[in-house]
């Protein structure tokens, strides 16, 4: 868990937690307790430059909190853009034009492959993908690439113009605060499993990969194996949607790692019928927690693992196994 804390006259700085510190016996220092008061368990947090100290599992929480939105967002303040770099699939100068039907030229707007390096004020630096800054700072990353001279450039040309014209009444709306995508509860999110993996291999456990082993067990029983190929599935009707996972941090369940496979719906088409998922009404809560209090009765309550996956579908969707799931190139899980 990455956190910033307190230290000196320097200010806040970002280190790491990195175990539970345990006396000369190995027994682990402080007992757990539900009451932070209380709770007098000691952990070892290394700082960037590679100063080590001892803090209280409450003293932790109290900073992490204090940096987070209700949802485990990390709050970091902008201080500067430094840099940027492409990853080789931006658009280039022959290609930043599209032809309208009636022979007109305009620009195509996109940042795609573009990425800028935020210096924070805590002196912290990320990469973040260049769409996020052009929606978040507009200005600055316009005054960045006038002064780098790159405001010509297909990612850039197509914005600057009106940003810089209609600069006065951006400048009142942007923001001072950015809630990075990259880390929940101060805890790195991967974004593909390759990463997952990476994560686990720093971090020198296996939390990421176990989860994602996890989802896969439980979401196997709703597939059927087909060994035909992708043509005969499209005669049948099939459609291939792909699918991906997402990965979140479970805060109440003591910051449980959790992956979800969830398929890639924009690629298909928008079905007949109406699809929503239904919750318990505000009135049924209410009638239940009344007959328990009348009765004395102890209200518990119970979740039901991978629910969704006992509704019926209606429609026909194949999607491709990995290679390294399968040795069996070509196979689809139905």
């Amino acid at each position: 868990m990455e956190v910033a804390l307190p230290r000196d006259d320097t200010g806040p700085t970002f280190a790491k937690v990195t175990k539970r510190l345990r006396d000369a016996n190995g027994i682990p220092i402080g007992t757990a307790n539900d009451n932070p008061i209380l709770d007098t368990r000691l952990y070892e947090v290394e700082y960037l430059d590679g100063h080590r100290a001892s803090l209280s599992a409450n003293a932790i929480a109290h900073n992490m909190f204090a940096q987070i939105d209700e949802n485990g967002n990390r709050m970091l303040m902008f201080d500067a853009i430094i840099d940027h770099r492409v990853d080789g699939t931006e658009v280039m100068k022959d290609d930043a034009f599209i032809t309208t039907t009636n022979g007109g030229r305009r620009r195509k707007k996109t940042t795609r492959g573009g990425e800028i390096l935020l210096q924070w004020k805590d002196g912290s630096t990320t990469w973040e993908a260049m769409k996020d800054i052009h929606a978040e700072y507009p200005v600055q990353l316009a005054e960045y690439a006038l002064s780098k001279g790159i405001d010509d450039q297909p990612a850039f040309a197509w914005w600057i113009p009106y940003v810089m014209k209609k600069c006065n009444r951006i400048i009142s709306r942007t923001k001072s605060k950015y809630w990075t995508r990259t880390h929940k509860f101060g805890i790195r999110i991967p974004k593909s499993v390759q990463e997952a993996k990476e994560i686990d291999a720093a971090n020198r456990n296996t939390l990421w990969y176990d989860a994602i082993k996890k989802e896969m067990r439980n979401v196997r029983v709703v597939f059927e194996e087909y060994d035909g190929g992708i043509g005969e599935l499209t005669k049948k009707g099939y459609k291939e949607p792909g699918m991906h996972l997402v990965f979140d941090v479970k805060m109440g369940e003591n910051f449980r790692r959790k992956a979800r496979l969830v398929a890639e719906g924009h690629k298909t088409s928008t079905p007949s019928s109406i699809t929503y998922s239904s919750v318990v009404s505000r009135d049924s809560v209410r009638i239940a927690l009344t007959i328990a209090a009348l009765n004395g009765c102890k209200v518990l309550t119970c979740d039901i693992m991978n629910a969704y996956l006992t509704a019926p579908c209606r429609e026909n969707f194949g999607v491709r196994r990995g290679r390294n799931l399968d040795p069996k190139l070509g196979r689809y899980l139905l």
